[in-house]
C-alpha cells in the first residue's frame, strides 16, 4: 500500500479515536456506495454527523477542507442519502470536515470543521 494512503488511514483513525472521545457513535466507517465513499459516519446528539477526513502529511498553499470539491460534496452526499435508506435512519444530517496537518514540529493538529457543507452546496 502506498505511503499517502497508509498516512490517510492513520488520519481516519485518529479523526474516529478524536470523535469517540468527543461521546460521537461511530456507526460506520468507510461506507461506500457506487464509486462514492464516506470516510466516518457517526451519531451525535440524535443527528447523524457524515465527516469526511481531509490529511496531509506536509503544509500544502491550500488548506486540506478546500479540497472538499462540489464534485466530492455531491458524491458525499449521494452517498449518505444512501446510508440512511439502506438503515431506514431518519434523522437531521450533519456534514463535518476534521483536517490533520503536522505543525511546525510535526506533531499532528485536528481541526474539527462542523456543518462544514450542506446538502444542497452539491447542487
Amino acid at each position: 500500500m502506498a505511503e499517502h494512503n497508509d498516512f490517510g488511514n492513520l488520519a481516519e483513525d485518529l479523526a474516529a479515536d478524536f470523535l469517540a472521545k468527543k461521546n460521537y457513535k461511530i456507526l460506520a466507517r468507510n461506507f461506500r456506495f457506487q464509486k462514492a465513499e464516506i470516510d466516518i459516519v457517526a451519531e451525535f446528539e440524535n443527528r447523524i454527523v457524515v465527516v469526511e477526513v481531509k490529511a496531509r502529511s506536509y503544509n500544502t498553499v491550500i488548506e486540506p477542507q478546500e479540497a472538499v470539491t462540489k464534485k466530492k460534496i455531491k458524491s458525499i452526499v449521494m452517498c449518505a442519502d444512501f446510508f440512511m435508506k439502506e438503515r431506514n435512519i431518519d434523522q437531521e444530517v450533519r456534514f463535518d470536515i476534521i483536517t490533520v496537518l503536522p505543525d511546525e514540529k510535526g506533531v499532528l493538529q485536528m481541526t474539527h470543521i462542523e456543518d462544514a457543507f450542506q446538502s444542497f452546496d452539491a447542487n
